[in-house]
């Protein structure tokens, strides 16, 4: 099987995933065709889909009878991916590094986490064409809710964009002119950039949900007063609303994925994160009319862009985010749903369309909905051909979920490698 192993038993996996491999090593030299045509081979005939609903992954549930949300969905066009494809688990995060979409989608698309990253923030900075110098650092700027000194809400109740405009502007007023600049984003997720400034290390505000935040401050008394004075300037604008900094991070340098794989990509995805990766990478960003990174994202709308993407473009990176905002909520019913109708409105479609295109399916992290934030762990992934014809190599399932994913006993443990396995597997 290019690119994995063969896992132990599904009881041993973690003993799995710490045992080297000599087959890794080959995987990985196997793949090298596929990223070859960096140097100048002939550009690739197949289109690819990389569909990847945001913390889709889970644990079993009392409630669903040690079940997960994933494997209780009604999801049959994974599941006939699955039965024809290989299915396997992932781990996209490297020890170490914090189970966040931004390092796991880096992994995603075929980067080496550990050598690219640089934070969060100057990755959402890019989407939205804020330039960082040298000496500058940007920080995700979440506008939260804070209850009696306690973390209540880590999206200001999912603020809508005209709302958080408005925040945006009462803090440029209050707070900007100096070294802090304050940029709106998507919802809750606005940007500071500090000009000339230092890296602190900060906290999500959604690994905090229901602590008391006084116990997460960040180390630095420039930027406690920079919260307690916007957490003012706000309560005449939308009372209630604090901010909440993280996600702190320089400009990176990483390759385009085209001089890596020889591809041409682009990008349908709302939150400026996804966004931001995707510029990085030298992909087109495109704007999808409906696409809001939340629960009420037209799913349909982003199966119909990716569509007109494949037109001119190799590969085309699909991110849904209202699994992973379910998950947050602590929502199941919303997660399942979530779920569903990634796989009813956007994979469905997308498969009965481009029957010939080469699929991969997987969720970047977990997000178990039990403790509303991510975890770190492998996660399931299935690729395959949309219309179904085997692939020369594959490790099938009855359905995609983690629990049949772990008993094909394929096993990635480097993430990086499994865009090269999935390229060399369909090419």
């Amino acid at each position: 099987m290019t690119g994995a192993r063969e896992a132990e038993p599904a009881a041993d996996a973690e003993m799995a995933r710490g045992a080297g491999s000599a087959a890794d090593s080959a995987a990985v030299t196997g793949a090298g065709s596929a990223a070859g045509r960096a140097q100048g081979a002939p550009a690739a005939a197949v289109k690819r889909l990389v569909v990847v609903p945001d913390g889709m992954a889970d644990e079993p549930l009392p409630e669903l009878g040690g079940r997960t949300p994933l494997a209780v969905a009604d999801t049959p066009a994974m599941d006939a991916l699955a039965r024809s494809g290989t299915v396997g688990l992932v781990w996209t995060v490297p020890d170490g590094m914090a189970p966040g979409s931004d390092v796991a989608n880096l992994a995603v698309l075929g980067y080496d986490p550990a050598a690219v990253y640089s934070g969060r923030s100057p990755l959402e900075a890019a989407s939205i064409g804020v330039e960082l110098g040298p000496g500058d650092v940007a920080y995700r700027c979440n506008l939260v809710t804070v209850v009696d000194g306690v973390m209540y809400d880590h999206t200001a109740g999912h603020i809508t964009d005209e709302d958080a405009r408005r925040c945006v502007a009462a803090l440029r007023a209050a707070l900007g002119g100096g070294p802090f600049e304050f940029h709106a984003g998507v919802s809750y997720r606005t940007l500071m950039v500090w000009r000339g400034g230092r890296l602190v290390p900060c906290t999500p505000p959604h690994d905090i949900l229901g602590r008391p935040v006084a116990d997460f401050l960040p180390l630095s008394d420039e930027l406690r007063d920079l919260m307690a004075r916007g957490a003012a300037a706000l309560a005449g604008v939308r009372p209630g609303t604090s901010i909440w900094l993280w996600g702190e991070g320089t400009a990176p340098s990483m390759p385009r994925f085209a001089d890596l794989y020889g591809l041409r990509g682009a990008v349908v995805g709302a939150v400026d994160l996804v966004r931001g990766i995707g510029r990085y990478a030298g992909f087109d960003v495109l704007e999808v009319p409906g696409a809001t990174g939340d629960l009420d994202t037209d799913y349909g709308a982003k199966a119909r862009a990716a569509l007109k993407a494949l037109d001119d473009h190799d590969l085309v990176w699909v991110h849904v985010e209202a699994p992973d905002e379910a998950a947050h909520m602590g929502s199941l019913c919303e997660k399942i749903r979530a779920i569903e109708r990634v796989d009813r409105e956007v994979l469905a479609p997308l498969l009965a369309a481009v029957p010939a295109a080469a699929v991969l399916v997987l969720p970047d992290h977990q997000t178990p909905v039990r403790i509303r934030t991510h975890a770190g762990g492998p996660v399931p992934f299935v690729f395959a051909r949309a219309d179904g014809a085997l692939l020369s190599s594959s490790s099938p399932a009855p359905a995609f979920s983690e629990l049949e994913a772990e008993r094909t006993g394929v096993f990635v443990d480097d993430g990086s490698t499994l865009m090269r396995m999935f390229l060399a597997a369909t090419g």
